[in-house]
């Protein structure tokens, strides 16, 4: 969250939950609603964006849905998918964070 906060995000939902799912953030970055997939992994990108299953994508896009028909004052708004993917580096206490913007677009 605070990640998205310093690049201008206006956060206004975390952990949202229905029958589909959960996703992690909501957020507003200028003109857009953006819903975001939070992954941690101790070693590599790709293993965190192959846990994103095609299945898993459709839960989320069912859960976008859902958020948007109880917030109606977003269902005209431009959406997208975002990755951000923090990695935590092995023997150290670094991490690496990787946000990928329209990581994945509904069917």
């Amino acid at each position: 969250v605070n990640f998205l906060k310093n690049k201008k995000f206006q956060v206004i939902s975390r952990n949202f939950h229905s029958c589909y799912g959960e996703i992690d953030i909501i957020a507003i970055d200028e003109d857009e609603l953006v819903f975001v997939e939070v992954k941690t992994r101790a070693s590599n990108i790709e293993t965190a964006l192959s846990s994103i299953s095609r299945s898993k994508q459709k839960k989320l896009f069912k859960t976008a849905a859902t958020f948007l028909a109880s917030h109606q004052q977003y269902e005209d708004w431009f959406t997208r998918f975002d990755v951000i993917i923090i990695i935590n580096a092995e023997n150290t206490k670094e991490r690496k964070i990787k946000h990928l913007k329209n990581a994945f677009s509904a069917i």
